[in-house]
């Protein structure tokens, strides 16, 4: 991607500070106008909401508003850069949920690496906020923090893991039918197992999951086999250096109990999925890979393998995460319709049929072809198109 990108971000961050501000739904041109939004008039709806809190969602800002929330510890492909350089990315994923699904959102940046802290502040600023846009949290914590919000009487979110996930999944489903293949007969190898992939793991093998205990709970999108890798290769059952999360999936992943790296894992599969770092594949990885393969190669801004380098070693499906080359898969396409249906339902949690109906609405917009797998995410009306399925029942 050239630099000049970089630049033109950094001279309008500069001439705008940013891209968020505050307006006022009613305009104040007189005392009349001050009496009804400030004192004496605004004690009314203080005084309806004591006596029911949740009236809070119908008489304040609370009923159309999410918070996102980050400590900054991994941002986009940039890492643990800290809150205060999380800021412009939170600004712009509010602004995302403002312009693609009319959800107001407010950016919350916080310092701190600790669970518990995360927690704590999430649960002391949640009856401001109608749902919680957790974001670039890293992994283990996110799931730590996630899980033990679940019940706090709104959705807690976190999108770098659900809203990837979904995304996926509907690439990965159309990608499959252009391909002539079927989901429950793919190989698929994923590189990288932090927030996203597990989370692309969890749904692709139709798994709830909690801490250390994963269960079947969906056929929806479950492949054949899938083998999942961290930075120090293949995870299998003979490694003893996982955390609790992938400790978990391995009753599910690697049925042939493959060791190895990257290369390894890549003999014979249908499917790569990258999570991870940049120029992790080689073209002669690809050449190993079955008949007609399907690469999503997903980190920014540099992906494992260039697109056009992976269609020349033979890819016939290829994905990532850039703008700048067809088939972008990104996350915008499934977060803000989320948090409308949040909005729109009054939603007290996201579960997994939610996210499954998400990822079958989002793959059924378009007729896909090898170079659109999934609707752009200017297509008309996307965002409620998907809420309105996420709210089936």
């Amino acid at each position: 991607m050239s630099r000049s990108v970089y630049k033109k971000a950094l001279k309008l961050h500069r001439q705008y500070k940013g891209k968020l501000s505050v307006e006022s739904l009613v305009k104040i041109k007189s005392k009349d106008d001050l009496s009804l939004v400030y004192t004496p008039g605004v004690a009314e709806p203080s005084r309806v909401i004591a006596k029911d809190p949740q009236e809070s969602f119908n008489l304040t800002m609370r009923g159309r508003t999410v918070a996102v929330i980050s400590n900054g510890t991994a941002v986009l492909g940039l890492g643990d850069i800290g809150p205060e350089a999380a800021l412009p990315v939170m600004e712009g994923k509010a602004q995302l949920l403002k312009d693609f699904a009319g959800v107001d959102a407010v950016p919350l940046v916080i310092k701190t690496k600790k669970p518990e802290e995360i927690i704590k502040f999430v649960k002391e600023v949640a009856p401001t906020f109608a749902g919680i846009n957790l974001e670039d949290i890293a992994a283990p914590v996110c799931f730590q923090v996630e899980e033990a919000l679940q019940d706090i009487g709104i959705p807690v979110f976190h999108d770098d893991q659900h809203g990837t996930a979904i995304v996926v999944a509907a690439a990965l489903s159309n990608a499959a039918k252009v391909a002539g293949k079927k989901m429950s007969d793919l190989k698929v190898v994923i590189s990288g197992a932090g927030a996203a992939g597990i989370a692309i793991t969890r749904l692709l093998l139709g798994l709830n999951c909690l801490a250390g205990e994963c269960f079947l709970a969906s056929k929806d999108y479950r492949v054949g086999n899938l083998i999942l890798l961290d930075s120090k290769g293949i995870i299998h059952k003979d490694r003893h250096n996982l955390n609790i999360y992938k400790q978990a999936l391995l009753g599910f992943i690697n049925k042939e109990n493959r060791v190895g790296g990257l290369a390894d894992a890549l003999v014979g599969a249908d499917v790569f999925i990258g999570v991870s770092k940049p120029k992790l594949v080689t073209p002669s990885m690809i050449a190993t890979m079955a008949e007609k393969p399907i690469v999503f190669a997903m980190a920014n801004p540099e992906p494992e393998i260039l697109p056009n380098e992976a269609e020349k070693a033979g890819a016939f499906i290829v994905g990532s995460g850039r703008s700048d080359y067809p088939n972008q898969i990104n996350n915008v396409l499934a977060f803000p319709a989320v948090f409308k249906a949040v909005i729109d339902g009054r939603l007290k949690k996201i579960d997994l049929k939610m996210k499954i109906r998400a990822a079958k609405a989002l793959a059924e917009i378009i007729k896909p072809t090898r170079r659109a797998i999934l609707p752009d995410p200017f297509y008309p009306d996307l965002a409620e198109i998907i809420s309105k399925r996420v709210l089936e029942k």
